[in-house]
């Protein structure tokens, strides 16, 4: 049985996201969707609210998908991996800035267990420019977003921005 984690902070999470959830879910024997604590960013959700968000947008892939499973961790996903006892590593790379990244992140995760094979999906062409980060910024700054959002996660963005304002 091959397990795989596919992390990342998920502030919120995207169609993108999902696209390479599904693909994922299709070639793992399980695999968890993980929301991991990243130092380096101001989220808008708490993890129990990306965890929620994550929980109803895959929802409608429990049918065909009964392997994917939700989880949050505060420390390092090689260290999340280990005591999981997961072997394969999830990225997705939206283009060359995104590789190079992913490149140099495997080889620390590498470094530290060199039994961590890391795959990188490359999104489907339609999903390649959308990120958390996008979404939240055109929102912020009164754009439509709606495109980049499965409609679960647009209408809770919605509602977060206009409670803290």
């Amino acid at each position: 049985m091959i397990k795989a984690v596919f992390p990342g902070s998920f502030d919120p999470p995207t169609f993108g996201h999902l696209d390479i959830i599904k693909r994922a879910a299709a070639l793992f024997n399980n695999l968890t969707v993980l929301v991991a604590h990243n130092t380096n960013k101001n989220c808008l959700f708490t993890v129990p609210e990306r965890i929620e968000l994550l929980s109803k947008m895959i929802l409608e892939l429990r049918h065909q998908y009964s392997n994917i499973y939700i989880d949050s961790c505060d420390t390092l996903v090689v260290d999340y991996m280990q005591k999981q006892d997961i072997k394969v590593l999830i990225r997705g790379a939206r283009n060359v800035n995104d590789f190079i990244k992913e490149n140099d992140l495997s080889y620390w995760n590498h470094h530290i267990d060199g039994n961590i094979e890391t795959v990188i999906l490359f999104p489907r062409p339609e999903y390649a420019h959308f990120s958390s980060s996008a979404a939240r910024e055109l929102l912020i700054f009164g754009k439509d977003a709606e495109a980049l959002l499965p409609p679960v996660v647009y209408s809770a963005v919605l509602s977060k921005m206009r409670t803290n304002i």
